[in-house]
């Protein structure tokens, strides 16, 4: 946040892994209530969300039901409605007339708008005090140490971030019913909205601030 050219931190309180305070950090980018954009998140989780679906629901046209080459019955004497082919959407058995067919329903987010849902992700976390930067996230190789860290604090529903893609943390974390745990390269706007809590390793933090402005100054 730039104010007459200066540039504003936001101090942010940096914890153990024992929950218990240990001093400040200063965030390079705005995570005060003015830089909450929620239609800007909307629109993101609503592109994660499009992102996911397959889009492989099909139903044969007329023009792919086989057969239908010869005249059903001839055109006229039969007192009925004339049809020149069996693959008609008016015939037993014919095409359908507007039915599914595969398709994309992916929707592009440019980079800007994905780090202005990730910063105000974030901010909101802070304010509400729901986000717990820890110093490190290790220890725990087993989903019960997993559950027992989050569970003694009432944090239950959590998402957990972690800078190291091969932390076991990720592996033991995938059991627990309301929590989840990604690296900072995959972090999701979705899942941190998802999640009541953000509890995110320092490293990880780091980055994830890095990434936000490094976009944001282009």
């Amino acid at each position: 946040m730039c104010i007459k050219g200066l540039f504003v931190m936001t101090e942010v309180q940096l914890y153990n892994n024992k929950f218990e305070a240990i001093g400040k950090i200063s965030a390079t980018i705005d995570l005060s209530v003015e830089s909450i954009n929620e239609p800007v998140v909307h629109q993101v989780v609503k592109s994660l969300l499009a992102n996911r679906r397959q889009g492989n629901a099909c139903n044969k046209n007329k023009a792919l039901v086989r057969g239908g080459g010869a005249k059903p019955f001839k055109q006229k004497g039969t007192g009925r409605a004339r049809q020149g082919s069996s693959r008609s959407p008016l015939q037993v058995g014919g095409g359908s007339a507007f039915g599914p067919l595969p398709r994309s329903y992916a929707q592009k987010i440019n980079k800007k708008m994905m780090v202005r849902a990730i910063q105000s992700v974030v901010a909101d976390k802070l304010q509400a005090g729901k986000l717990f930067v820890i110093e490190k996230l290790d220890g725990m190789s087993k989903s019960k140490e997993v559950f027992a860290f989050l569970s003694g604090r009432k944090l239950d529903d959590s998402l957990l971030i972690v800078g190291d893609q091969n932390s076991p943390l990720l592996m033991s974390a995938r059991n627990l019913e309301r929590a989840g745990a990604y690296p900072v390269a995959g972090f999701s706007v979705y899942e941190a909205v998802k999640h009541e809590n953000l509890v995110i390793e320092k490293q990880a933090f780091d980055l994830l601030l890095e990434r936000v402005n490094k976009t944001l100054s282009r």
